[in-house]
């Protein structure tokens, strides 16, 4: 493999890596108590975004990029689907351990089959319906420990992985426009729909009067991973195949479940490793099918 072949595998390896540190964070804002209260995922996905757009903003103007505002309709079902991902992600990532997230919100490419056959005109194979069902049971498994209290968080991360897929196809479709000016675009994009939900947040004007320096600290640290993850991963898709592409990015769980270990000292059950095993597999077999449509 050419160097120019290897890169798009090395930037979603380095998305990942980024993605990680940003859930982490994230984990951390949601268990952190300012001013008596837990600081809601509106807050901290509102940050995420607009962090992300000034900075990406900042970085295009830094390089001469014209931003675009318009755009093609690829790029608006990226821009669109991909801030609703963020939203229903942000909330499941306050409530679930970050290796359960990131399971069941990178079986995106079982949603990308289904999705091939009304967007792509192209009918799943047999295959493809029993990894879907594989997938379903793995995330009942996942479920099954949190069911009596996270219910809404399980749904919110399934919900999440849909929208990813949408967004995926229209990223890979997307021709002609710098990786940083599609950054910028989501990102915008993600902002204004962030703060439409924000005025939801309870108490959202003394909760963010009253953030002190160490949660200030957690938001910057979200938003710089999240801009270099963001980044890393529009290169690796726009630049290489989504099908391999997204192979390596299931590394992502591994990276999130040596995060639970190292900083929250938390544990899989066996019941919650059967179901990632449920979900990783057939996903990866997914992927890795040859697919003319998602694979050039």
């Amino acid at each position: 493999m050419n160097r120019s072949a290897f890169m798009p595998y090395l930037w979603m390896v380095s998305g990942c890596i980024a993605f990680t540190f940003m859930g982490n964070f994230t984990f951390a804002l949601g268990h952190i108590s300012a001013i008596g209260l837990s600081l809601d995922w509106q807050i901290i996905a509102f940050f995420r975004a607009f962090l992300v757009f000034l900075f990406s903003f900042v970085l295009t103007m830094a390089f001469r990029i014209n931003p675009v505002v318009m755009g093609s309709r690829s790029l608006w079902l990226r821009s669109i689907a991909g801030s609703l991902s963020l939203v229903f992600s942000f909330y499941a990532l306050t409530k679930l351990q970050l290796s359960l997230v990131l399971t069941v919100t990178n079986m995106f490419p079982l949603w990308v089959a289904l999705l091939s056959w009304p967007m792509l005109k192209k009918i799943p194979s047999i295959s493809d319906w029993v990894a879907v069902c594989m997938g379903i049971i793995g995330v009942g498994l996942i479920q099954k420990p949190h069911l009596s209290d996270n219910y809404l968080a399980i749904a919110s991360a399934i919900i999440a992985s849909f929208f990813t897929a949408l967004a995926m196809i229209g990223l890979h479709k997307i021709k002609g426009i710098p990786t940083q000016a599609i950054v910028v675009h989501f990102s915008g994009v993600a902002t204004a729909l962030c703060l439409l939900i924000l005025p939801f947040a309870p108490n959202v004007g003394t909760t963010i009067a009253g953030m002190d320096f160490k949660i200030l600290l957690l938001l910057l640290g979200v938003g710089i991973s999240a801009t270099i993850g963001q980044n890393f991963l529009t290169l690796a898709f726009s630049s290489g195949a989504p099908t391999k592409i997204s192979v390596v990015g299931l590394s992502q769980v591994v990276f999130a479940v040596i995060g639970d270990m190292l900083f929250w000292h938390k544990s899989l059950g066996i019941t919650e490793l059967i179901g990632i095993f449920l979900i990783l597999l057939p996903t990866g077999w997914v992927m890795l099918k040859s697919d003319p449509d998602l694979n050039s």
